[in-house]
């Protein structure tokens, strides 16, 4: 069962808009198209894209190259009050980095049933046995989130 949807707001949607634009450019470049928003505020302090093709990295998904530009950004890797939009349901390692960032709040669209770590198969950033959790908003403009990906894999197969 997803985390509730009660919390979201006007600056999430604007975020995860965001996201969806720089998931539509990981796409254009053959990445799978996942998109990713640091946000304190309303200050945008990272924007990033699935790499991995492109690197040639195994850790280049949109959420970590987020997470270090906007730790890069605020001086710290702490991310305390940081909030992030990404248009996929983080996977373990993601999630895993948003709990060591100890980001305030992760906002994220589509769920993975494959790889999920948040909702899906683990409940990584609100797992009481971590020193931090994370809050979670799901399903913020999931529909579009979803297309997204199921446009680029209709493409591939």
């Amino acid at each position: 069962m997803p985390h509730m949807t009660a919390a979201t707001t006007e600056l999430d949607r604007a975020m995860m808009r965001l996201a969806l634009e720089l998931a539509h450019k990981a796409a254009a470049l053959g990445e799978v198209p996942v998109g990713a928003v640091v946000y304190n505020g309303d200050v945008v302090l990272a924007e990033a894209y699935n790499r991995r093709e492109i690197d040639s990295d195994p850790t280049a998904h949109a959420e970590m190259i987020a997470l270090r530009a906007a730790a890069a950004t605020m001086g710290s890797w702490r991310l305390e009050g940081c909030s992030i939009a990404v248009t996929l349901e983080p996977c373990p390692m993601c999630a895993g980095a948003l709990v060591n960032a100890r980001v305030k709040r992760l906002v994220y669209g589509a769920a993975d049933p494959k790889m999920g770590s948040v909702d899906t198969l683990h409940r990584l950033c609100t797992d009481a046995r971590f020193n931090h959790r994370v809050e979670v908003i799901a399903g913020v403009l999931a529909e579009e989130s979803a297309e997204v990906l199921r446009a680029f894999f209709r493409v591939r197969r």
